[in-house]
């Protein structure tokens, strides 16, 4: 061929489709040349899906096409530090299979998943400043369906910034993705309650998957133990229990955090998985809150987990900034006490259940953990980078044996937390 590439009999069906389109979609000959690299997914179609998302690549554009089942509305923007485009979509089912980001051209990285209620994302990490030259919708055609195609084109930074100023003057006081207010901080006086009230956030979800391993997503991973861990607390009776998410959807930090503020939370413990170069490196972990980290490793992964928000497309122009004042410092002095003596209790409680990574116990700056009234915790089950550690968090025996365990642990904490009271 003259482009000194191999296609698969696939992508050459698909290249002459998008070869005979229509004049209406407005593309140079030259373009309509460039290869595409498909990857669709299995599994049975909801009303509302993207079956198959294409690149193609050439020096002067990189070209995104997303198969639909039907035709769709779509937003798309791009977002700055760092570099990347958003499409917001209703909410679709999304391919099995991620495709192979391109080995080249504009794009780093892709994401997607469900973003809200009704709404799903789809995220392009740029590798530089990029301009959406051109966007369409086709209509089914030569046996496929509709396509939205995206066209990317370099473009500098100045131009990059002024394109995103000039979107976010033409829609003013609206916000561009999901900003969350903050909960004002007032003091609580202690009050009895009939149940100890206990929320679970399961980390990343939706369009962030977090860490990955050879098989497992962290977003499943801890969604299925949090489910775990609420299911053993509940029978004891002993508490009232809730969930950040119980559906693999995203939330953002600030609203985890809100969430357990809201639910005037007796604990908050936020489930994670990690990943790490180190494949041999193995064992849970659990997190309290500092600004000052206990070592390298934990600053690392505080600033990994802290670009959830980042990750899944959030523009933090029109986020409020963090509030600071005494009474909040005041508040999370006890509170850091507490979560300290919480986490103290799970490592003693974990030992010979689980395996443990040195120095279990470690703190670091984590957003999630800044509620300033709510005893809060990160628990790292174990690195999905480690062939043992994984096989085991998709263990169902395993999930629910630590999660046991850990159940264990809470009703010690406050038994102890009621004696000092």
């Amino acid at each position: 061929m003259t482009l000194g590439l191999v296609f698969t009999s696939q992508a050459v069906l698909r290249l002459r489709a998008l070869l005979a389109l229509p004049a209406v979609a407005l593309l140079t000959l030259s373009f309509l040349a460039i290869p595409l690299l498909a990857v669709s997914g299995g599994g049975a179609m909801a009303s509302e899906s993207v079956s198959s998302i294409r690149y193609g690549v050439t020096s002067q554009r990189t070209r995104i096409v997303l198969e639909l089942s039907e035709k769709l509305d779509y937003n798309l923007f791009t977002l700055d530090a760092p570099h990347r485009v958003v499409l917001d979509l209703p909410a679709v089912t999304w391919p099995e299979q991620k495709p192979d980001d391109p080995s080249n051209g504009l794009i780093k990285n892709v994401r997607y998943g469900l973003f809200g209620p009704g709404k799903s994302r789809l995220v392009v990490d740029a590798t530089g400043p990029v301009e959406v030259q051109k966007i369409f919708m086709l209509g089914p055609s030569a046996g496929f369906p509709y396509r939205l195609v995206i066209d990317l084109v370099e473009t500098t930074q100045a131009s990059f910034l002024a394109r995103i100023a000039k979107r976010k003057a033409s829609t003013p006081n609206k916000g561009v993705a999901n900003a969350v207010p903050q909960v004002p901080f007032t003091p609580k006086p202690k009050t009895k309650k009939a149940k100890r009230v206990i929320v679970i956030d399961a980390g990343h979800g939706g369009v962030d998957p977090g860490a990955h391993g050879r098989k497992a997503q962290e977003k499943n991973i801890v969604l299925a133990f949090a489910k775990a861990l609420a299911s053993t607390l509940k029978r004891t009776g002993k508490y009232e229990v809730h969930l950040t998410r119980d559906r693999d959807i995203y939330i953002p930090l600030r609203k985890r955090v809100n969430i357990a503020r809201q639910y005037d939370a007796d604990l908050f413990v936020s489930i994670h998985a990690d990943s790490i170069s180190r494949s041999a490196v193995r064992g849970m972990s659990i997190y309290t809150l500092s600004e000052t980290a206990s070592d390298k490793e934990a600053a690392a992964l505080a600033r990994k987990e802290n670009r959830s928000d980042i990750i899944a497309g959030i523009d933090f122009g029109d986020q409020p900034a963090e509030v600071a004042n005494i009474l909040i410092d005041l508040a999370q002095r006890e509170t850091k006490n507490l979560s300290v003596k919480f986490a103290g209790i799970v490592v003693n409680e974990m030992k010979g259940k689980t395996r443990l990574l040195d120095r279990t116990h470690r703190f670091a700056g984590f957003r999630v953990l800044k509620a300033p009234d709510v005893p809060s915790v990160l628990i790292e089950l174990g690195f999905l980078t480690n062939k043992y550690d994984e096989r085991e968090l998709s263990s169902s025996k395993w999930r629910n044996k630590v999660a046991e365990a850990l159940s264990q642990a809470i009703n010690q904490y406050f038994v102890t937390a009621a004696l000092d009271n």
